[in-house]
């Protein structure tokens, strides 16, 4: 059994070359979500965030663990930017496909906050997820066929949540 994570942390390809070799994640793909425009492309995405769909195996690795690693590459304290990615197509967004997703997502930035280890307050949305549309060819993989390629997108070694202890 699998489960899909949907985010939206600055431009796709960074987000894709990154969260693909994560143990547990079986595929990955890069589009468009969380706006108006219906049939989005790369020219015409209207509001919606360049996003990565995580097709994952919670056996392997948890929907927390995806969003920690999230938390870790991009900057969440950035309104509408990444990097040199400046605009709405750049925001930072949980878009949650259940309840549960929804609480781990609130609970995780919770927790991010809390540990005062991010440059300022979080912004990341935290949405229902809608449609996806699928970005062109040329975006998929991008990265790989491009190892030199643009990207904003790092594991920063200093953003990292600590490990809760168990409750006693």
């Amino acid at each position: 059994m699998t489960e899909k994570a949907v985010l939206a942390g600055g431009c796709f390809w960074g987000m894709q070359d990154l969260i693909r070799k994560l143990p547990g994640v079986i595929s990955t793909r890069v589009g468009y979500t969380g706006g108006d425009v219906p049939n989005a492309t790369y020219r015409n995405h209207g509001t919606h965030a360049e996003a990565i769909e995580i097709v994952f195996d919670p056996g392997t690795i948890s929907y927390r663990r995806i969003l920690e690693f999230f938390f870790q590459i991009h900057d969440p304290t950035t309104r509408n930017r990444q990097g040199n990615d400046i605009g709405l197509s750049y925001r930072s967004a949980i878009y949650y496909a259940d309840d549960e997703q929804k609480r781990i997502a609130e609970d995780t930035i919770a927790d991010v906050e809390a540990t005062g280890l991010w440059p300022g307050k979080i912004v990341t949305e935290v949405e229902p997820v809608g449609d996806f549309w699928e970005a062109e060819p040329e975006h998929q993989d991008y990265l790989e066929r491009y190892p030199n390629g643009y990207t904003c997108h790092y594991p920063r070694p200093d953003w990292v949540l600590p490990r809760r202890r168990a409750a006693e």
